[in-house]
């Protein structure tokens, strides 16, 4: 009996198509994606008589998204070319990721993350993002799925607008110099393995502000950059919410100096509601003063015992 043309929609994402346009494509011989039951198709929400206006392509696309795992609703939303786009397009485009190595069960959380992968050309949009990681970054091919899956985004950013001037700021600040302070055995790989999202942060608009910030609190523009290289996600945070209230409670409830801000800039990466209040307050009332990463680094039960054991405070 010849298959109807929804049940091609399971197996839309087989290698039978996939794999003869890219043959070092690591798809299954089996269909990658399986129906739950025979009944799916009657009991979705879609083919109830509401719905019936829609064509039986677009419930076949919606269909695909789920049994991927993908929210439909969600990612029809972030990415409104999704409506126009075919079945046929969205298969070359996942078969071209398994092809570098992005395996099955990494799909809902990229497309996820980024619908617009979706309807990514794999010439001028995909293929270039490859070559970037392969040939500025220096990550091997088995190294591809471990940066895509650190940040499902580099597969949306341009290279000449967006990457290759991140990379470019990122290295004059001295992130190149990252080769000795990691295992990796390139200084790139770092950024590709460790901090993609500063290589998919606007230069203008991120990078600059954040360490401009830091210089305007008073460290000067040498410190500021050491702050930022020994704890990149620095630049992620934001101004409004994270660095200003941090900082006001370190200096008028903490009292503490720049220096210590200095010395360990991972103060901002925690929580100022779950972990910096909290511990600090405990540290008063036993009257105990502790070094600052010692008070926020140190699990809670290292943390009782040195407030048990207390350093008086000055």
């Amino acid at each position: 009996m010849r298959a109807s043309p929804l049940h091609s929609s399971f197996c839309c994402y087989s290698s039978s198509s996939s794999s003869s346009s890219y043959p070092n494509s690591q798809l299954s011989t089996k269909p990658a994606i399986k129906p739950q039951s025979s009944s799916l198709l009657q009991e979705h929400p879609l083919y109830s008589a509401a719905h019936s206006n829609i064509s039986l392509q677009f419930k076949e696309k919606i269909l695909c998204f789920e049994i991927m795992g993908v929210d439909s609703g969600r990612a029809l939303s972030l990415n409104p070319s999704l409506h126009s786009a075919s079945l046929h397009s969205i298969h070359s485009v996942v078969s071209f990721l398994q092809s570098k190595g992005i395996h099955q069960k990494d799909l809902a959380r990229i497309f996820g993350m980024c619908p617009r992968i979706l309807t990514s050309d794999i010439r001028s949009d995909l293929a270039p993002v490859f070559a970037f990681l392969s040939q500025d970054l220096k990550v091997p091919e088995h190294g591809f799925r471990r940066a895509v899956n650190k940040c499902p985004r580099l597969l949306v950013s341009s290279v000449p607008d967006q990457l290759k001037p991140a990379l470019f700021y990122l290295q004059r600040l001295g992130f190149k110099d990252l080769q000795a302070r990691t295992e990796l055995p390139c200084p790139a790989i770092a950024l590709a393995y460790q901090d993609p999202v500063l290589l998919v942060s606007s230069v203008e608009n991120t990078l600059i502000p954040k360490l401009k910030y830091l210089e305007s609190i008073g460290f000067l523009r040498d410190e500021a950059v050491d702050m930022v290289l020994r704890c990149p996600a620095l630049f992620t945070f934001s101004i409004e919410n994270n660095f200003k209230p941090k900082l006001e409670f370190f200096h008028e409830e903490m009292q503490r100096t720049l220096k210590e801000l200095k010395d360990f800039p991972q103060y901002f990466a925690f929580s100022l509601e779950k972990r910096i209040k909290p511990r600090h307050e405990e540290a008063v009332q036993s009257r105990a003063r502790l070094p600052l990463p010692v008070m926020l680094k140190s699990t809670n039960e290292e943390f009782h015992e040195l407030i048990k054991q207390g350093t008086p405070s000055t």
